[in-house]
């Protein structure tokens, strides 16, 4: 069976891998279909992501199909579409028996710890599968994007009287963004680059996108009617950026950080402290977002039609890889097709 091995930075590598084994207590085996490539894709592909091991099957946004399940699965059978969480926990880790599954101490995501779903089959834990009966494979492998930006939402808990600030356009930011906008909350999106804000402005609806400049605080109070933003996510991975949002939260305020660095993040406490702000980090998310997220995308209150703008078969990735960790491809979402 053919797999496609990260099998260091910049190094994609097709290798041959044996069948998966039957599916045991508690297991499924899955037929990959799309694998949506995200940032911590890129990040391992650059060599910047902190958690990423090599050689590594990369994937871990994915819409699959049951093939089989073991013993005691009760919770999908054959022929069910599903998308995946790819948070391999361990249920009575001390994390997980207190609601944290996604932050369990021995936590192993697909395509980053363990290997992932750039395969054709592999088994997996049946628990981790979340089944739609509507949504095609596409629909499913956009599932896991939206669930980070789910989950940094609930952490911010923005209301509707307050405004959001979204820092970073990419993916994950552009995840963030749905969920503020479920929240009533005026959304505010900030980057460098041109053709992410126009996204933003013309297919999210979003009335305030910012270009990043050395005016930034004024735009911003410009648009909250003189204060800074309640709530700020970080989706940048910079640590420059990261740094620089200490400052851009109003009194009161919670800064979350949904990208990570390597890097260190410096700030001046004072600045901080006066505001009285809030920091808070989110990491994965759980399980009740994956099930909330097909519900709103079967509901028709998430629209992913516009999210993918670019495809790549199987075979192709590793020649087009490098160009999806360019910002002028103008790549939002890439999926790959498995099948």
């Amino acid at each position: 069976m053919k797999a496609l091995s990260l099998e260091e930075p910049k190094l994609f590598k097709q290798i041959d891998i044996e069948a998966p084994p039957k599916p045991g207590t508690g297991e499924a085996l899955a037929r990959v279909h799309r694998v949506g490539i995200c940032g911590t894709d890129i990040s391992g592909y650059l060599g910047k992501m902190p958690f990423f091991s090599y050689p590594r099957i990369p994937g871990h946004e994915l819409g699959v199909e049951v093939v089989e399940v073991g013993a005691g699965v009760t919770n999908v059978r054959p022929g069910d579409r599903c998308s995946v969480e790819p948070y391999i926990n361990d249920p009575n880790s001390y994390a997980s028996r207190r609601g944290h599954p996604n932050c369990c101490e021995r936590l192993e995501v697909l395509g980053v710890h363990r290997d992932g779903g750039m395969r054709p089959y592999f088994v997996l834990p049946a628990r981790k599968l979340h089944v739609s009966h509507t949504l095609a494979f596409d629909q499913l492998a956009l599932v896991e994007t939206l669930a980070i930006g789910c989950h940094a939402v609930n952490r911010g808990a923005p209301r509707a009287d307050e405004s959001c600030l979204v820092i970073g356009a990419g993916p994950i930011g552009l995840a963030t963004l749905e969920f503020v906008k479920l929240t009533g909350a005026r959304s505010i999106v900030l980057d460098r680059d041109e053709q992410r804000l126009d996204f933003c402005k013309r297919t999210m609806g979003v009335a305030h996108a910012i270009k990043a400049s050395g005016r930034l605080e004024k735009d911003l109070r410009d648009v909250t009617a003189g204060h800074l933003p309640d709530v700020v996510f970080d989706a940048t991975g910079s640590s420059i950026s990261m740094s620089n949002a200490f400052g851009l939260i109003a009194p009161g305020g919670r800064l979350v950080f949904v990208g990570i660095t390597t890097d260190e993040v410096r700030f001046k406490h004072p600045v901080f402290h006066k505001t009285e702000g809030t920091l808070l980090c989110s990491r994965n998310a759980l399980p009740e977002d994956f099930t909330r997220i097909i519900r709103l995308i079967e509901e028709g209150r998430i629209d992913t039609t516009p999210w993918i703008t670019h495809r790549s078969a199987f075979d192709e990735l590793p020649k087009v890889f490098p160009s999806y960790t360019r910002p002028e491809t103008g790549v939002i979402k890439a999926v790959v097709e498995v099948d």
